[in-house]
């Protein structure tokens, strides 16, 4: 169903990819926006338990497009640098393809919503005041992976291997 990379040699291990997405505070969201357009948002997210959690206003273009077909893709980017003098970029990045849901259920939507706050202010005082302040202005939303794929430039792929 998924297409395989094309440039195998510069496919990036899943823990390479588990750890990119670990370690990434932003990434880009893709859905099937108004008249079939492509939509695709930046946002803030947590990676948990093999899923990708985030969250957005209670309405919005995002949440109508989930609604009316859950298929998306997401992508992080780990690296992006432009080495002038080599005409090339030496990049990472990794792309999640999956389904997406709205947290309908009141403890599961506290829960991930925690997750996600403590992914960007961990051991800060009154978080669970913070969390339960935003649980009726927020929608989380759960995004279950069902292909992933990570790929880096293939001058990082030689510097790692040796290769030449």
């Amino acid at each position: 169903m998924f297409r395989e990379m094309r440039r195998k040699k510069q496919e990036l291990a899943q823990e390479e990819c588990v750890k990119i997405l670990d370690k990434g505070t932003s990434g880009v969201l893709a859905v099937s926006g108004d008249e079939d357009y492509p939509y695709a948002v930046p946002l803030s997210y947590v990676y948990h338990d093999s899923k990708i959690y985030f969250h957005c206003a209670k309405e919005g273009h995002k949440l109508d497009a989930i609604e009316r077909n859950d298929k998306v893709s997401f992508c992080v980017i780990d690296q992006d640098r432009v080495i002038p003098e080599e005409y090339t970029t030496y990049f990472r990045s990794v792309i999640a393809f999956g389904k997406a849901r709205k947290i309908e259920d009141e403890e599961e939507k506290r829960k991930t919503l925690g997750i996600l706050a403590v992914k960007y202010s961990p051991d800060q005082e009154g978080l669970t005041k913070e969390v339960d302040g935003q649980l009726k202005r927020v929608t989380m939303v759960e995004l279950t992976i069902e292909h992933m794929t990570g790929k880096e430039a293939i001058e990082l792929v030689r510097k790692r291997t040796g290769e030449k």
